[in-house]
């Protein structure tokens, strides 16, 4: 895979991205590789990656490198066998120090750690996550339980994000907004009864990502403090 992905290099490595702050994370580099070029390799190569290949993706210099890397262990989960999932979860995990932009996180954590937590009924590891002191690491614990809550499971969720109202970075404040809104989607009385007690708390970012999907007129009330009709 990795040399088809040199096939896509659309300009030399660079810091710059349409999507992605400098601030994110300084050091990364890229290429201008698309996620539908990523996308496409991986679902023709992943079963082809030797471990090798694998750690020099996982650990690349590239950002869209990484990223394949992920989308290939993202691919294995979805058939691999109960061993194989607990060696790709390992894997992952030994790898987070990686795992350092916001799409790395999203792109892969739902399908490897929410799946494996919610399969097995049991968080830990996504709570570990949530007592780092590392930006990612906190993205990766709140982000992976979009799986569970799609499933209906919303309990663990609302604990990390209830960890995460004082977090200092706004990356952290929309992924937990973001998470809350999922919650409205399966139970909307869930997510009101999470904003009426936590309105003082909750980050203004948090707060107008978890009400995107209430009605404008609500919306609007909530944003002005008015929570009398929940």
């Amino acid at each position: 895979m990795l040399d088809e992905l040199k096939q896509y290099h659309k300009k030399e490595p660079d810091h710059h991205s349409r999507f992605h702050r400098r601030e994110y994370a300084e050091d990364d580099l890229f290429v201008g590789i698309t996620n539908p070029e990523i996308r496409k390799l991986v679902n023709q190569s992943y079963s082809d990656v030797d471990e090798d290949e694998l750690e020099t993706l996982l650990t690349h210099r590239y950002h869209e490198y990484r990223l394949a890397g992920l989308l290939v262990l993202a691919k294995r989960m979805q058939k691999a066998t109960e061993d194989m999932k607990k060696k790709i979860v390992g894997i992952y995990l030994s790898h987070t120090v990686y795992v350092n932009n916001w799409d790395l996180v999203d792109l892969s954590a739902p399908q490897i750690l929410g799946t494996y937590a919610y399969e097995r009924d049991d968080y830990d590891i996504l709570f570990d996550l949530a007592t780092s002191d590392d930006l990612w690491e906190n993205r990766i614990a709140v982000v992976s339980m979009q799986h569970p809550i799609k499933q209906g499971v919303t309990e663990p969720a609302v604990r990390i994000i209830e960890t995460k109202l004082d977090h200092p970075h706004h990356l952290m404040h929309k992924a937990c907004g973001w998470m809350l809104r999922e919650i409205g989607k399966q139970d909307r009385a869930a997510l009101n009864a999470f904003i009426k007690k936590h309105y003082e708390a909750m980050p203004r970012t948090m707060l107008r990502y978890a009400i995107e999907k209430h009605e404008e007129d609500k919306r609007q009330r909530i944003l002005k403090g008015d929570l009398s009709w929940m």
